[in-house]
């Protein structure tokens, strides 16, 4: 069902497409489309689509649609690969951005991101920097060090698969590219997002990051972000069609059979946690001592010096420890690895 405002829309055609899901988000989408509005490149549409929300996203979405740039969508649930793709092929604009329901542009977002797509035909996608905010032990930006392997600003395949160059989720890219990768995966239960990027990359050129603060990345309690073994799943998954997908000689092999060893090796340590703290602590203990890389540090090594002495302390300690590094995670494979600190 499509709801738009019943005024002619006189300005000009626009040059981006703003994708908003806001399933369970409703009291949280008007700061998102307040950002929206706020852009200083206002050329743009903008589609909202509920996904079969529980939450009342008609409502929230309601008093924006006297903007004619602004649509609602309902749709029974399907997922949000589901939802963002129907979104997606109800718009027009050459250029797409993602901007979820719980997530907010910072004035210049759309500007930056046109520009460095449109000024550059071999630009898959255009990423940038943004601030997390919300359940996190403390606001920090997405990104604090150099994007890749070259000049920072440009990531190749490599750079992406192995996250050396982070994407954030607030991304801009072309509709034809999208097109013709047949959109979002819609088999993806997780990672749906990081295997559209990679399979951007696959067509060829590279990533650009505007290294500024773009966005505003809000991390909820309970969010698909904070599951960590999922999250794990997901990455493989994405690994492995990546693989499949790449001609055999290619070097990022290496780099994909590293990063499937490193994301198992992750997802053990996980699971080993996840033991010790469903009470099985003298199994759990054992298998995380005995998993690559994961349990490295003086910290760590003082952790294990307490549990063989106080075996009960390593339950609480590891219950807090996945509390803390459940909220906002760091770019990269996971943080999964190195000190109990968040």
């Amino acid at each position: 069902m499509f709801r738009a405002a019943d005024s002619v829309d006189s300005s000009p055609s626009p040059r981006v497409a703003v994708i908003v899901p806001a399933y369970g988000v409703a009291h949280l989408l008007g700061e998102a489309l307040d950002s929206l509005l706020g852009q200083t490149l206002q050329a743009w549409e903008c589609l909202v689509i509920d996904d079969g929300a529980p939450d009342d996203v008609a409502a929230a979405v309601a008093p924006y649609l006297k903007d004619p740039r602004i649509r609602f969508l309902a749709t029974p649930n399907g997922g949000v690969s589901t939802a963002r793709n129907r979104a997606i092929a109800a718009t027009t604009a050459p250029l797409i951005a993602l901007l979820d329901g719980d997530d907010l542009f910072r004035p210049d977002y759309l500007a930056t991101t046109t520009a460095l797509l449109e000024s550059d035909a071999d630009v898959r996608l255009v990423t940038c920097n943004a601030r997390i905010f919300g359940a996190v032990p403390a606001e920090r930006a997405c990104f604090e060090g150099k994007q890749g392997s070259g000049d920072g600003l440009r990531g190749s395949l490599a750079d992406v698969l192995d996250r050396s160059f982070g994407v954030y989720i607030g991304t801009t890219f072309r509709r034809a590219d999208f097109d013709a990768l047949g959109g979002f995966d819609t088999t993806m239960a997780q990672s749906e997002d990081f295997d559209l990027w990679v399979r951007l990359m696959l067509l060829g050129g590279h990533a650009r990051y505007a290294d500024q603060i773009l966005g505003d990345y809000r991390v909820r309690p309970g969010s698909a972000s904070a599951d960590a073994t999922k999250m794990l799943l997901g990455n493989i998954k994405v690994y492995e069609k990546a693989r499949t997908a790449l001609a055999s000689g290619r070097a990022e092999h290496a780099v994909l059979d590293r990063m499937i060893a490193e994301s198992r090796d992750a997802l053990a340590f996980e699971h080993a946690i996840n033991k010790v703290i469903d009470g099985d602590s003298r199994k759990g203990l054992a298998e995380l001592r005995i998993i690559p890389g994961q349990v490295e540090g003086p910290v760590w090594r003082a952790a294990f010096a307490i549990w063989r002495v106080l075996p009960g302390l390593a339950r609480p300690m590891l219950r807090w420890r996945r509390r803390a590094h459940t909220r906002g995670m760091r770019s990269g494979l996971m943080s999964s690895r190195a000190e109990f600190q968040p």
